[in-house]
């Protein structure tokens, strides 16, 4: 009797570890087939924060100052409730919007009528700082996209100078259409 009853509990203990081990593995692709972050293919593509002549607040000065977005991606992305903000916390939420895959958005400051290609910000002041300055894009809840700095403060701060577009550098790191503070532009 000894030996049919360590073969059962031989056979027993192999059927629970198989069982634990089916388990274990249905758990494991249950949490693989979990949706995960998808890095996305948008980033800041280009700053203007110095508009061309005279900053004087006029429509034409405003809308002279600008950041775009680039998605690299093949698919759209929604940009909705996506903010782009400054070193002083000013922030643009992106409203109902969808930035096709393989396209640029231009994030203009001043009036305007929005585009798939334009966008305003609706400001009566320059937002970005002309001699330094960090433009940060974020997703609706808040995670880092991209940024890019530019200026003395951030050759100080960073010490990096990857360049994109017109004097502006690669960084690391609520709304009020129609509010901006003039940064000494």
């Amino acid at each position: 009797m000894s030996v049919s009853t360590s073969v059962t509990a031989r056979r027993m203990v192999a059927a629970a570890l198989a069982a634990g081990a089916l388990v274990g593995s249905a758990s494991v692709s249950a949490s693989a087939a979990e949706p995960r972050f998808e890095r996305s293919h948008v980033a800041i593509s280009r700053v203007q924060a110095d508009a061309p002549g005279f900053d004087d607040r006029s429509a034409r000065s405003l809308n002279a100052e600008w950041v775009e977005l680039t998605n690299s991606g093949r698919r759209g992305v929604n940009l909705d409730g996506w903010t782009l903000s400054d070193r002083e916390g000013n922030r643009y939420t992106f409203n109902h919007y969808r930035l096709a895959p393989r396209s640029t958005v231009r994030v203009h400051t001043g009036f305007g009528r929005d585009t798939n290609r334009d966008l305003y910000q609706d400001r009566r002041n320059e937002v970005w700082n002309n001699h330094a300055d960090v433009a940060t894009l974020r997703t609706e809840r808040g995670r880092f996209v991209d940024s890019v700095s530019w200026g003395s403060r951030h050759d100080r701060d960073h010490g990096r100078d990857d360049n994109r577009g017109r004097d502006d550098h690669r960084g690391h790191g609520d709304d009020h259409r129609g509010h901006g503070d003039n940064h000494g532009h």
